[in-house]
Order: C-alpha cells, then sequence, then structure tokens
C-alpha cells in the first residue's frame, strides 16, 4: 500500500527584508519573484514529478497555513494551478512555525495519523528538482522509522546568516545522525565549519508522520500543544478555509520548529524518537535578502540580474528590478536597485540585509508603503490609487469575472463610477441596472451598494471618491460573498 506524503506549507511570513516588492499585506511567498510562477506557486509545484520517481508515494493535495489576512491569495493561487487543497488553516496571529506545525499535524492526524509530513516553508528556491525529490525519498524512509528528519543544505562558503546542523553517525543513503544544532556563526567559526564538512546550513524543512510530530510536541512542550489543541478544537469551517480560535490561540507560547523539539529531541530521548538530517544540494535559498536573488538569478555576461523594463551599461554585479517604470543603470556595481509604483529601494548589494531599517522607518512614521501597495488586491479583483488630493481620490478598480463586491455604504464619501471595458451589474438602493463601456454612474453618500461583474472578462473602471473621510475602514458590510465582516480584505 503506498505511503502517503502531505506537503504542509507554512505560508506566514512577512518578508520584510525583500521590501519594497514584498509587503505586510501581501508578502514575497505571494509574488513572482524568481519565475513568472510567485513563490508559494513554485513550492506546490515543484512536487510535480514525484510519484513517478517513488511509485509507492501517494501525493495527497497541498495544506498550507497561513496568515488570516492572507487567506484569499492563498486560495487563488493555488486555483491558478489547478490545485485543490487538502485544507488551508487561518492563523489568526502568527505564533511561529512550532504551533502551525501543530495545526497541520491535528489536521492530517484527523484522517490518518501515519501520514509523512514535508514541511516546507512557502518562499525558499530551489532549483535542482530532481535532487530534491531524491532527497524527499530518503526522508520518507527516515520518517516511517520514527525519525523526525530535516534538511540540511550543503554549504558552499562559510555562511554566517545561517545556522548550522552538525552532523553525526551516518545512516543510510548519506543521511546522518543530529550531532547538534548551532547558531549563526562568526566569520571565522563559519571558515571552520565549512573546512570540517560535518556542518549543513539549517534549511527549515522537514519531515515527520503526523502522530510522531504531536508525540514530540505533546512531551517536549506540553503548554504549546495544549494550547494548540484547544484553538482546534474550538475552531470552524469557513469555506475553504478552517479558522482557529484567536482568544486561545493568541496566548499559545511562540517558538519555531527548531527550538521547541528538534533542538531538544538531539540531546533528551521522547519514547523511540530519533532526529535526522538529509543533506541537500540542490541550489537552494531561502530568499532572505536582495544579495539571495542575486545569487540564485540569472545573470547576464557581466553578472546582472535583471527583470522588468531594465537598461544596463557599464553594470557589474547588480540586481536590477523594474515594476512599472523603465530603468537605466549605468556605471554601477555590486548595487539593488527595487522600483516599485510608490517606492524605490537603492542599496549597496553587501548591506541589502538593512532594508529592514527602512520598514521599521516608514512603521515609525505610521505611513502604509511598508503594508500594502498602491495595487491593493482583494478576493473580487484589484484596485489601485491613480491620484488622490484634498476631499478626493481616483482609482482603477478590476473586477474578475464572475465577482462581486459586498453590499455595502459609506458614511463620509459619494463615489463615481466611469466603466471603461466590461459590463457592470450596480446596485443602488432599490435600484438594479447595468452601466457599460463609456457609460457612468453616481452613488450617493449613505447609500447601499454593490458592484458585480457577470460578464465573461474582466470588469475595468475609474471610480472617483469625494467627501470629507477616504480612509479604506468607512466601509460597512450588509452581504458578502467571500464571508467577510470586520476585516476589510
Amino acid at each position: 500500500m503506498p505511503t502517503t506524503l502531505q506537503p504542509v506549507i507554512l505560508s506566514g511570513g512577512s518578508g520584510s527584508r525583500l521590501w519594497p516588492m514584498s509587503r505586510a499585506m501581501y508578502p514575497k511567498q505571494l509574488l513572482p519573484m524568481v519565475s513568472e510562477q510567485t513563490l508559494l506557486q513554485d513550492t506546490v509545484t515543484r512536487l510535480n514529478g514525484l510519484e513517478q520517481e517513488s511509485t509507492d508515494t501517494e501525493l495527497a493535495d497541498p495544506l498550507v497555513v497561513c496568515n488570516e489576512a492572507h487567506r484569499f491569495f492563498v486560495a487563488e493561487q493555488l486555483l491558478e494551478l489547478g490545485k485543490t487543497t487538502s485544507d488551508i488553516i487561518l492563523e489568526p496571529i502568527g505564533r511561529n512555525t512550532a504551533p502551525a506545525l501543530t495545526l497541520a499535524a491535528l489536521s492530517v492526524a484527523n484522517k490518518d495519523s501515519q501520514t509523512v509530513m514535508l514541511v516546507m516553508p512557502a518562499d525558499h528556491v530551489i532549483v535542482d528538482i530532481n535532487a530534491f525529490h531524491a532527497a524527499i525519498i530518503k526522508g520518507m524512509t527516515l520518517a516511517q522509522q520514527n525519525h523526525l528528519v530535516t534538511f540540511g543544505i550543503t554549504p558552499n562558503s562559510p555562511e554566517t546568516g545561517y545556522g548550522y546542523i552538525q552532523m553525526g553517525g551516518k545512516l543510510n543513503d548519506g543521511a546522518a545522525k543530529i550531532a547538534a544544532f548551532v547558531e549563526k556563526p562568526d566569520d571565522a567559526t563559519a571558515e571552520q565549519y565549512l573546512a570540517s564538512g560535518d556542518y549543513l546550513w539549517n534549511s527549515g524543512m522537514f519531515m515527520m508522520t503526523a502522530e510522531n510530530w504531536l508525540k514530540a510536541i505533546r512531551a517536549l512542550h506540553p503548554e504549546m500543544a495544549d494550547c494548540v489543541e484547544q484553538a482546534w478544537q474550538q475552531g470552524e469551517r469557513d469555506r475553504d478555509f478552517f479558522r482557529i480560535t484567536e482568544e486561545i490561540f493568541s496566548i499559545c507560547p511562540a517558538d519555531s520548529i527548531d527550538y521547541a523539539v528538534m533542538e531538544k529531541i538531539s540531546k533528551q530521548s521522547v519514547g523511540d524518537l530519533g532526529v535526522a538530517v538529509v543533506p541537500l544540494n540542490a541550489g537552494w535559498s531561502d530568499v532572505g535578502a536582495w544579495s539571495s536573488l542575486w545569487d540564485v538569478g540569472a545573470k547576464d555576461e557581466s553578472g546582472n540580474v535583471t527583470r522588468g523594463d531594465v537598461f544596463t551599461h557599464d553594470a557589474e554585479n547588480c540586481l536590477i528590478y523594474g515594476d512599472s517604470r523603465h530603468i537605466a543603470g549605468i556605471g554601477l556595481k555590486d548595487m539593488v536597485i527595487v522600483e516599485t509604483a510608490d517606492a524605490v529601494l537603492v542599496a549597496n548589494k553587501d548591506r541589502a540585509q538593512e532594508v529592514k531599517q527602512a520598514v521599521e522607518w516608514l512603521k515609525d512614521a505610521e505611513r502604509d508603503e511598508h503594508l500594502i501597495h498602491r495595487r491593493v488586491y482583494r478576493p473580487w479583483g484589484n484596485y489601485e490609487s491613480i491620484d488622490t488630493g484634498e476631499r478626493y481620490q481616483v482609482k482603477r478598480i478590476t473586477v474578475k469575472p464572475g465577482a462581486s463586491l459586498s453590499l455595502q455604504l459609506h458614511h463620509h464619501r459619494a463615489e463615481h463610477w466611469i466603466v471603461v471595458k466590461g459590463t457592470a451589474r450596480v446596485t443602488r438602493g432599490e435600484d438594479v441596472f447595468l452601466v457599460t463601456e463609456n457609460e457612468s454612474t453616481f452613488i450617493p453618500l449613505g447609500v447601499k451598494h454593490r458592484l458585480e461583474n457577470q460578464g465573461s472578462i474582466p470588469l475595468e473602471m475609474i471610480e472617483v471618491q469625494s467627501g470629507s473621510y477616504l480612509g479604506e475602514d468607512d466601509i460597512v458590510r450588509f452581504d458578502d460573498v467571500y464571508g467577510r465582516k470586520d476585516d476589510k480584505v
């Protein structure tokens, strides 16, 4: 009988070190950073073909644990791949990776506790898919032998930005027992680790059965296990999502998989459980900074990685990403330039990690460039602010075919709608009517209204808002097909 392999994708990060492309409400895993697909989509599709390489493996639909605010983006991106999901579990608040994995394990164990979970962050890059599949197959064997397995990246440089795993006694097929987990080293120590050949980078990817993870977390972190289980038991199904009870989950101890379980179990026994590491040499990157994207990116003859409408002359070893405008880079070396519609980053590649300081400044200044892009995505489509001033704002709105906005009203603003492409079905008070291309309508302040696209092409329109307050929180919802209530996403 084939072994079920359950992909568990942890998609809770904010990716602030990849600002200005990555924002809190639209983080790096939801963006196409290295290919035409997003990092989340790359994570899902890199398992394609695994069942052909391991014929005794049955690949389950992916299970995703994500921030509640990102739920529609995750669902939409899986739908774009034609993928169904075994579950999308919504964290009301981030409590690090150990509680997230425990939520996933409870979901999996509810069906079959012997299912092997492959735990992957949603924002990593892996270039050599064949090598990755081979490592997964090795890991499955160890997981079925009651090991909690991690994947260690074969280092190619004395990296000080990663934690390390020290390999112990050898196991089958190049795997090893874990002698120790070690913190991020200084330069000299990293050189020693690289020279010894006994250390691997800690990838943050894991494999184990649902039963064994739950056994380990209950033994080594019982307070966390109890809290997560209570929050899970009181959770509820909401369309494609499973909502976790915030009141309980918010008081759960926050800890990583490594600290909560893996490091402890490498030093003390929990029944018959063991820990093992499978070396992985597959062009891996955690895409933790813009310099990491340069490392894995396709380079031109001068070592430049470019994306978008970019021209370079006499430029070397630069990363230049353009989103909405033409960028010309001349006489540059080892630079990072990233342009979006509302922000531009210019930094030396060696100091790319310091972009967090810009994000913190934006937070302290109570500006929203760290939260959202000028183009804001919603389950029905997106809108983009194209002009704003005192008592007015102009937006470009796109509504997907078959989608509709909520039935709502605003206390402080009126809206003028001009249809540019497609046909809008408009509810205004008691009236329901169609507005076609080059036609317009007016929504007075305080009147219930709804916008729908019942056509087969995207509806594109211009909205002109006028009033004393134009914030997105001036929305009173009466009915919403997406189940949104107090949240605005």
